[in-house]
């Protein structure tokens, strides 16, 4: 069975057609799914969806954040909103951590500044209530490490990561794992397939960014936005890459998830039909 640690399912491109998604999804075999908030005001709808598909993705799971691209966007009471729908989601197995947060150095016309205050705002609260946090890393990833290095912060996953070697090492030494997905199917994506292959296969979880980041074969075949039934396929090239076979790969990457998601692995532990001979 397949696992989908990145996949915004509440975006606009699914309105129209979330539940032959969802199915999609469920007919391939993906049994988990984290979808992470991208600002305050989608939290209760986050959350919703996350309950309101949890037969047909018995593991699906929610994070609450406000992503860097809507920092721009984000007032400071935000903060104050955000750390009460946290406390509210305490009590719900279905809420495993903060994201999606971090800093964007590549869009130009973020503020910087604000994208700094409104991260180590949301890593407080991570640190605060021990919860583990979802990364955005694109082009920040020095700068990440150096907020994370001063705080205490329970592991999480660097999404749709793309540094260095060393940086990818320090990420892992802090307890994180790191996300690949459609990015690596592409073969001049030379430096995330030799991470992929290069790195430990315990610190590499599989991930579709739906509906972004379409793997390499979408517009040839005409699909339209990348969604989480295409984990399988990812997940398969990935494997390929690393020149291990689909089932251990499979194992490996549900393994790396549910251990630095704590929230998450209980909740699949509490499912009697999450097992990965399933």
């Amino acid at each position: 069975m397949w696992i989908d640690t990145h996949c915004h399912l509440d975006a606009p491109e699914f309105t129209d057609s979330l539940l032959a998604v969802v199915h999609a999804a469920q007919e391939k075999k993906v049994k988990a799914i984290l979808l992470p908030a991208v600002k305050v005001a989608d939290c209760a709808h986050v959350k919703e969806l996350a309950h309101q598909y949890s037969e047909e993705i018995p593991g699906l799971v929610y994070t609450l954040g406000i992503h860097p691209l809507y920092t721009n966007q984000a007032q400071e009471i935000d903060i104050a909103t955000l750390e009460k729908h946290i406390v509210e989601s305490l009590s719900d197995p279905r809420f495993v951590g903060v994201g999606e947060i971090g800093l964007d150095y590549f869009v130009e016309d973020l503020d910087p500044h604000k994208q700094e205050f409104f991260f180590n705002a949301q890593l407080d609260l991570a640190q605060k209530y021990q919860l583990p946090v979802i990364l955005h890393v694109r082009r920040s990833q020095d700068a990440i490490l150096k907020a994370l290095r001063r705080r205490n912060i329970s592991g999480g996953i660097a999404h749709a990561f793309n540094g260095s070697f060393q940086q990818a090492e320090q990420f892992i030494e802090l307890g994180f794992k790191l996300g690949f997905g459609g990015a690596a199917t592409y073969e001049r994506a030379l430096q995330i397939r030799r991470l992929l292959k290069e790195l430990p296969l315990n610190s590499i979880v599989t991930e579709t960014d739906s509906p972004d980041i379409p793997p390499a074969w979408l517009r040839e075949e005409g699909i339209a936005f990348n969604e989480p039934a295409f984990v399988e396929r990812i997940a398969k090239e990935l494997a390929s890459i690393r020149d291990i076979n689909d089932a251990e790969f499979a194992s490996a990457v549900w393994s790396n998830a549910m251990q630095v998601l704590p929230r998450w692995s209980a909740l699949c532990a509490d499912q009697p039909n999450l097992n990965l001979a399933s």
